[in-house]
């Protein structure tokens, strides 16, 4: 991906619908490595540690800085802390720089009070939103200067712990599923266990493990 626009594309296919809080969480991502002087992750080079939730209005920031950074849930670089807010830190997992994002609390205020999120108050589902109300605000994010609606911290330095990927599975005893050895436990009879048989006889006594 090279432009804004092969973004765009390739974060509405992968989001789903138009709305003003994907293409703000894009640009900011953008704007983290920008700061950070880094490229989108292929594999791990990079961690995002966003402070985002559930629930909330602007949940879809998300996966506009997934996009953005390719850290994702599936490559394991993509934590989501619960914070409920519209901000982030983006680490260089290989110099261990990071700078934490923001949005601006003026324009996140008045992005609460559009006639988007007016619709959307109402139960209208965002892709049901009439194109002639979202359309301008998503345009808008798109081609607004950083400055206008983010806030960076410092560029700071933070300590990383470098974990080796786990490439060796054996099967659970009771269900028989292949499982990564680090969550497998051993019972009492030195038998490997998954973390969902070990849940489901927890309290019993022949679920007891070491």
């Amino acid at each position: 991906m090279n432009s804004l626009s092969d973004y765009m594309d390739v974060a509405l296919a992968f989001h789903g619908h138009k709305c003003p809080a994907m293409p703000m969480g894009l640009r900011a991502g953008l704007a983290a490595m920008e700061a950070l002087g880094v490229e989108r992750s292929k594999d791990k080079e990079l961690m995002l540690l966003s402070e985002t939730g559930n629930g909330h209005a602007a949940g879809c920031f998300l996966d506009g800085l997934m996009t953005a950074t390719g850290c994702t849930y599936g490559k394991g670089n993509a934590e989501k802390l619960h914070f409920h807010k519209m901000a982030f830190t983006l680490i260089d997992t290989r110099t261990g720089l990071a700078v934490r994002v923001s949005v601006k609390q003026d324009f996140m205020k008045r992005a609460l009070n559009s006639p988007f999120i007016e619709k959307r108050k109402m139960g209208v589902l965002p892709q049901d939103v009439e194109p002639e109300i979202t359309d301008p605000q998503v345009e808008r994010i798109l081609s607004l200067p950083y400055g206008e609606f983010l806030d960076f911290g410092e560029v700071h330095r933070v300590q990383i712990e470098k974990k080796k990927g786990v490439f060796d599975a054996q099967p659970c005893v009771r269900c028989g599923e292949l499982t990564f050895i680090d969550k497998l436990e051993i019972d009492v009879d030195g038998n490997p266990v998954c973390v969902s048989c070990r849940k489901k006889t927890a309290g019993d006594a022949n679920g007891t493990f070491r």
